[in-house]
């Protein structure tokens, strides 16, 4: 889950790494550093603990670091606590300074994932003479390469490739060895990777908006793949050091979707650019008045076929998947189960041949999620990815693919990306049904039409945030709030949920309503907030009944329901209407007020809104 960054060409190094790990700053925020390296070869290291401003502070902007040729990192701890002397960049040698000076080392490096085997690894090393500084487990992999380099005397391919067969776990590398100055070495396993190339300079990075400002041609490194950068080029080598090619791909992002615009905090630009990502992603495969999803690469027979599906995702794709599995279910009458990617290989699934096996992920890395994929394959099953990053692992792995059209998303809290995967899903199911004969022509145009107006209703809701904004600030101080909603309304209220926690910090939960007298309703006390989301006109009542509960203990109840059902302000005591719109869609237009309330109890707290406190954009390890 950190951000890594490499450069050699040119230019002076360090501003560009540190303009790159600017854009990956949600990736990793504990501490950062920088390694570059002049034309003697020798590295000089600088790293800080705390935000990236620390470190480019500490270099004057890069201006304090001269050289070609260099490696940047931003770290979310996983081995070792959150110090200077645990980040990255790692060295071979047994110290590396405090602060700026050049490292006598055979071998620099920084890495994103996990060693699983580093302790071993560390034990074998201390018996070979090796000393250790740091906790981490990045320090022990740059070692063993520097270990297999001098006891062989092999070059970087040997080394790396020695090093990838001994190593256990996932992992991006990027390093630089003395005796090879103007080149960086880079390996791959699982974490994420990319490489362009632009104007005889090379760039490496683990996420796309790092080099989007410099180069829009990239290559996407395979697993357990090698490459060196040099001389403006990119050289491939296999596990075993055979040379092998690889093919250009063109980003077609918008660089300026990488930056905030004038706008505050990226989440608010990103929740502005719902409607735009919904509109592209339903434009894709949308050709006149009718779904195509040749372009998925799925055919009216193979989906004639499929009599069940399954769903499998992490977090807000999970909460896109379960919106998935009741607009499936209902309008396709087959059995759709939605699984957490952290659970679906560990419990030993049984698969069905005629099934599809549905993967949503935005960056395409995630660990869990990539895991899945690769065991229903295993089984021989049909898959396809929902991804948002062309290239990604999952795109590259799973039998089809369906691209949502987000665009880079940096805030750390998804919300473009889990609209554009709320898009697809309604993509699906209702091709689905009229390929399966259940959506009559009339019923099949009525609904597209129907999906067609999400984005001008988006953006009407966004009209009247600052009431949002005011109700915010009025709970900012909360310390529980529940949201409640049946259907589609729950699926929607554990995503509401999940975006107030992960950026307020508040304690949150989201229950199916007809749940809350099993337990839940004990912790309703005097000015408790309760949000219920009331969108499907056949479970309003119930809900509303469930809220009248939650009221007559104390609670303050805030509805989220349909233009024109204003029998609500009967009820609670503040209700934020959305556009009338089918109930299979609801949820499209229902999470935008949640993700503004999120947004400004955050805003209001005064608190990172883009980068909440241990939690990084991709989680790439398991």
């Amino acid at each position: 889950m950190c951000g890594i960054v490499g450069y050699v060409g040119k230019k002076q190094a360090a501003p560009i790494l540190l303009e790159g790990l600017s854009k990956l700053e949600y990736r990793g925020y504990d501490s950062a550093g920088l390694a570059v390296r002049d034309g003697k070869g020798l590295a000089e290291v600088v790293k800080e603990k705390g935000k990236l401003k620390e470190l480019s502070d500490k270099v004057d902007g890069g201006r304090a670091l001269k050289g070609n040729c260099g490696i940047g990192h931003t770290r979310w701890a996983t081995h070792g606590e959150p110090s200077q002397i645990n980040a990255h960049p790692h060295v071979s040698g047994n110290c590396t300074r405090s602060g700026s000076g050049a490292v006598e080392s055979e071998v620099v490096g920084v890495h994103n994932g996990i060693i699983e085997n580093y302790q071993e690894l560390r034990d074998k090393l201390l018996r070979h003479g090796y000393q250790f500084y740091s906790q981490t487990d990045t320090e022990v992999v740059i070692k063993l390469i520097d270990y297999y380099y001098k006891k062989y005397k092999m070059g970087p391919v040997d080394a790396l490739a020695k090093t990838m067969v001994r190593v256990r776990g996932s992992y991006a590398l990027e390093v630089m060895f003395t005796d090879h100055p103007g080149e960086i070495w880079v390996a791959r396993k699982e974490s994420p990777m990319i490489i362009g190339i632009a104007d005889g300079d090379c760039y490496v990075a683990s996420d796309v908006p790092a080099i989007l400002k410099y180069t829009r041609q990239v290559y996407y490194i395979g697993n357990l793949e090698m490459a060196k950068l040099a001389d403006g080029k990119a050289t491939f080598y296999n596990l075993d050091g055979d040379e092998i090619t690889k093919e250009l791909t063109e980003i077609n992002w918008d660089a300026e979707a990488a930056e905030k615009g004038g706008f505050e905090h990226f989440m608010i630009k990103e929740i502005h650019e719902q409607p735009r990502a919904v509109e592209d992603t339903l434009s894709s495969v949308c050709k006149k008045d009718t779904i195509d999803l040749s372009g998925v690469g799925l055919s009216d027979d193979e989906i004639k076929k499929i009599s069940q599906i399954t769903i499998v995702a992490c977090g807000s794709a999970w909460h896109a998947g379960m919106v998935g599995q009741y607009v499936i279910e209902d309008l396709v009458r087959i059995p759709v189960r939605v699984e957490l990617a952290s659970e679906f290989r560990y419990r030993k699934p049984i698969l069905s041949p005629d099934q599809l096996v549905v993967v949503i992920s935005q960056s395409g890395e995630t660990a869990d999620s990539l895991a899945a994929l690769r065991e229903a394959k295993s089984q021989g099953i049909k898959t396809l990815g929902i991804v948002n990053v062309v290239g990604s692992s999952i795109a590259r792995e799973a039998d089809n693919v369906f691209y949502t059209m987000a665009g880079p998303e940096i805030s750390v809290a998804t919300t473009k990306a889990y609209s554009a995967q709320l898009i697809a899903m309604y993509c699906l199911a209702v091709a689905f049904a009229k390929i399966k004969g259940n959506l009559d022509d009339k019923k099949y145009k009525e609904l597209i039409e129907e999906m067609k107006t999400i984005p001008d209703k988006i953006g009407n809701i966004l009209l009247d945030k600052e009431r949002i904004q005011w109700f915010a600030s009025k709970y900012a101080n909360a310390h529980d709030i529940f949201f409640i909603g049946r259907g589609i309304d729950y699926a929607v209220s554990l995503e509401g949920s999940l975006k107030l926690k992960e950026i307020s910090y508040i304690h949150s939960e989201a229950y199916a309503a007809g749940e809350l007298k099993h337990g839940t309703i004990s912790l309703i006390e005097d000015g408790t907030l309760v949000v219920g989301v009331l969108t499907q006109p056949d479970l309003y009542e119930k809900t509303v009944s469930n809220m009248v509960e939650c009221k007559s203990r104390g609670a303050y109840l805030y509805g989220l329901t349909m233009a024109g059902n204003y029998k609500t302000e009967d009820t609670c005591n503040f209700v934020s209407y959305i556009p009338k719109i089918d109930e299979h869609f609801a949820a499209s237009l229902a999470v935008v007020p949640l993700q503004l309330l999120g947004y400004y109890v955050s805003v209001a707290k005064g608190l990172d809104v883009d980068k909440p406190r241990n939690l990084a954009k991709s989680v790439t390890v398991e």
